[in-house]
């Protein structure tokens, strides 16, 4: 099994929700974020406090999960929504949920708030959650792991589920005129899973996935995977990197941007290390192998 390597995450120059971005807003929490135009507002006012170049949603990571039935604390001015009881016991269970309605509910005022932001003329970024960041919002964390060690085949069909409404929700994503699409998974990484747990989600998960994610982009969007599974695809001989030349000291985000188009996946810098520039010029495509 190939050591994979721990990327450690240093970011800390984006505060996300907290009372210094949501004072003085005139907002209700946690009404707000349930509504597009106060997502619209909420992701203006983080974009202006960091100094950052795009505005990102949504501002948690319970959005896919709720959409499939998933119960939440909606949090305050300070945190965003987290999960709050589960409502599955078992894999079966979360086969049996219903498919996310994007006409509905808060991750359609989510992608409404994409659409008007990019309509407004700003850098829209959507970040997509991944399987186990969702299950442990459906389900307590224990019987998800415990599930994958007994029955892998049922995780397979667990994972295809997924899989497939996070990549209608790319779609739908795209239509709204989403720029950059970030996929990260908080649940499924190296320091969690741990090495083989994790060997074995790069195969039944984040390789598939990502082929088919890749395949979806096009001269409208990037999609950037969060670099602790660029290196878990690398380092698993699923990807490798391919260097394109950009000149000395390119912001990262106008690096995204300006590749459009010719590459379909990047996953060397986190979105949120703002103002992070290629001090080389040298930007890294992840080819999915």
């Amino acid at each position: 099994m190939a050591a994979i390597t721990e990327y450690k995450c240093t970011y800390s120059n984006s505060v996300g929700i907290s009372s210094e971005v949501t004072s003085g807003l005139g907002l209700e929490f946690p009404d707000a974020y349930m509504h597009s135009a106060t997502m619209q507002t909420l992701a203006k006012a983080i974009k202006k406090h960091d100094n950052a170049g795009f505005c990102l949603l949504p501002f948690c990571r319970t959005v896919e999960a709720e959409a499939m039935g998933a119960v939440l604390n909606y949090g305050d001015e300070n945190t965003g929504p987290r999960a709050k009881d589960p409502v599955c016991s078992n894999m079966d269970e979360v086969l049996a949920l219903p498919d996310i309605d994007f006409s509905s509910g808060r991750i359609r005022e989510v992608l409404d708030a994409c659409r008007c932001m990019k309509d407004d003329g700003e850098t829209v970024c959507l970040e997509v959650t991944g399987p186990f960041t969702i299950l442990n919002a459906l389900m307590e964390p224990r019987l998800v792991f415990k599930a994958y060690r007994k029955d892998r085949e049922k995780m397979l069909q667990v994972f295809d589920k997924l899989g497939e409404q996070l990549l209608r929700y790319i779609g739908e994503g795209k239509k709204a005129g989403v720029d950059v699409f970030i996929f990260s998974d908080s649940a499924g990484s190296l320091d969690i899973l741990g090495p083989k747990f994790l060997t074995n989600a790069v195969e039944d998960f984040y390789h598939p996935f990502m082929k088919k994610a890749g395949g979806l982009m096009d001269d409208s969007c990037i999609f950037l995977l969060c670099p602790k599974f660029t290196y878990a695809l690398k380092d698993t001989g699923h990807a490798e990197f391919r260097e394109y030349q950009l000149e000395p000291g390119t912001d990262y985000l106008e690096a995204l941007l300006e590749m459009k188009g010719r590459v379909r996946i990047a996953g060397q810098v986190c979105i949120k290390n703002i103002g992070v520039r290629l001090s080389h010029g040298k930007f890294r495509e992840l080819v999915i192998l």
